[in-house]
């Protein structure tokens, strides 16, 4: 009874805080179950969101585990470059960790391997990796299907072309190998108006084990340089990995569709192959674990308009401050029909307002490119202004400005300033509460805001500002998400999972979250511990 009363509360904390109806959280099936507050309220949210999308785009699991090295073991936290601490980074065990994950997990393949990116296609210890497991597996007689997907920005990847890739690929694996694995690859657009294609970053082998996260696999930005970008994955196994797969289907089938239309999709196959919408996978992976977990994606803009079975009927902000001049049509703040068929939106927004103690944000940004799109997502902003004004305690720490492109993209940051984000929320704490005074005593109360350092120096030992590319939210050291949705508007395809297991959140704080503070600490502006309140 304990656990349905708390679950409840929960749940009706997040609906008031996201204009969600209230549902009343299931019983626990057992006494045995060990408490899901957090998935719980994540998994309700979804129920009303998008209901139609269950078992392609989002899904409950448990029998997961992370890692597979030993038992309890971190070994399922991987990140780039790995070297806290070092401003040199000469030493980079978690670039090498990662790509002998993927290169021990693709070997193992018996049936399917499924890879997704965004443009450009896997290249240098990427597709060292690829190649290498490819072989292994083909060598030991396993007949594989094989699909690799990248999601495209028009013009900017206009000369990544699929058919160079399969011809690489090919000839890389060798006559033998090459004769055992059926290939697809795709570069796909889903809607250039929007700004909408694959930015899932997906390594799903059998629909048994998957790698995922805010990791491309690009070797200038992360490996072929003294400045790498840090970044986070997490590697599962068990019926969580199917869910990654039964995701990635949802898109090939799209592609598949529109192959034959050159302005969203370029596309091609091992001779003789045709494309694959689905793969073979088992019904049901055996993970061996005790995990439990929400795999939860988006379909962007152009696969599918809305989920018809949803009744869900959000009340949608009306902020005046997201837009900057001439804008495009704001899906984040102002489209029921696309929360719908993206409800990793709604989850993420439900993971924070689950929050009872504390919050940790790691991001890019939480601010957008603005123009052309809306600055901030006005209703993740009222959950964490909510958190703030109730005491929880909130941590944000985002790439340095000064990795900012040029127009605000091209680069590991869309800010000038950490004002920016300040500015913002101390807005939406005052619209929530009507008292200027009462926002700044909560932000200064509450908040730590700080951008990312790696290691005591100010930048890479070459005079590089760090950047730091996480998709990364975690909760009252029990729950957090790890996958490649940022929590600004974006309008992409997006993958990642909910994972509720204080023992693994226990290994992310004492793995990434606390060297990042350790190092990012002396840039913040808000820091409710040293007393430290720029607002």
């Amino acid at each position: 009874m304990a656990r349905t009363v708390r679950t409840t509360a929960l749940v009706s904390t997040s609906a008031l805080a996201l204009g969600f109806s209230l549902i009343a959280a299931p019983a626990p099936a057992s006494a045995a179950d060990a408490p899901t507050p957090h998935l719980d309220v994540v998994e309700q949210t979804l129920r009303q969101v998008s209901p139609g999308l269950e078992g392609s785009v989002w899904e409950r699991t448990s029998g997961n585990r992370l890692g597979s090295s030993e038992p309890g073991g971190a070994d399922w936290l991987l990140q780039t470059p790995g070297c806290w601490g070092d401003a040199t980074c000469a030493d980079r065990p978690g670039s090498r960790r990662l790509l002998e994950k993927m290169r021990q997990d693709i070997a193992g393949a018996r049936q399917t391997v499924d890879i997704s990116t965004l443009a450009p296609f896997p290249n240098g210890g990427y597709q060292e990796a690829i190649v290498a497991g490819l072989k292994e597996s083909a060598q030991k007689g396993n007949r594989l299907k094989v699909r690799v997907m990248v999601g495209a920005a028009p013009i900017y990847h206009s000369t990544v072309i699929p058919s160079s890739y399969r011809d690489e690929l090919l000839a890389k694996l060798g006559p033998a190998a090459a004769g055992n694995i059926t290939l697809n690859v795709a570069s796909m657009t889903t809607s250039k108006t929007a700004f909408s294609w694959n930015h899932s970053k997906l390594v799903v082998v059998d629909g048994s084990s998957v790698i995922t996260g805010g990791i491309n696999s690009w070797k200038d930005d992360y490996l072929d340089t003294s400045h790498p970008v840090s970044d986070v994955d997490l590697a599962l196994s068990g019926p969580a990995a199917g869910s990654a797969g039964r995701y990635l289907d949802s898109l090939w089938d799209w592609t598949c569709r529109n192959k034959s239309n050159w302005s969203s999709v370029w596309f091609a196959a091992s001779p003789g192959a045709d494309c694959m919408p689905t793969l073979p996978r088992p019904a049901s992976p055996d993970g061996g674990g005790d995990v439990p977990a929400i795999a939860v994606g988006g379909l962007g803009v152009g696969i599918r308009q809305n989920d018809p079975t949803s009744s869900f009927r959000p009340v949608l902000p009306t902020a005046g401050d997201t837009k900057c001049g001439i804008g495009v049509h704001d899906h984040t703040n102002a489209d029921r029909d696309y929360d719908t068929v993206n409800p990793e939106e709604s989850a993420l927004r439900a993971l924070v307002s689950s929050a009872t103690s504390h919050i940790e944000i790691s991001q890019q940004d939480v601010h957008a490119t603005c123009p052309p799109l809306p600055r901030y997502d006005v209703r993740l902003y009222d959950a964490l202004a909510a958190k703030l004004v109730s005491g929880v305690k909130v941590r944000i720490v985002v790439s340095d400005p000064a990795n900012r492109g040029t127009i605000g993209s091209g680069g590991y940051s869309q800010i000038k300033s950490l004002s920016e984000v300040s500015d913002a929320l101390r807005g939406r704490v005052t619209a929530l509460t009507g008292d200027a005074g009462r926002a700044r005593t909560a932000l200064c109360e509450n908040l730590q805001l700080a951008t990312f350092r790696a290691s005591d120096q100010p930048t890479w030992a070459d005079g590089k500002p760090y950047a730091q590319h996480h998709k990364l939210v975690s909760v009252d050291g029990s729950a957090f998400y790890i996958g490649s949705k940022n929590l600004y508007p974006s309008w992409l395809q997006d993958f990642g999972y909910v994972v509720e297991s204080p023992a693994a959140a226990g290994q992310l704080k004492s793995d990434l979250l606390d060297p990042q503070w350790r190092y990012s600490q002396a840039t913040a502006t808000y820091d409710y511990a040293r007393g430290l309140c720029q607002g």
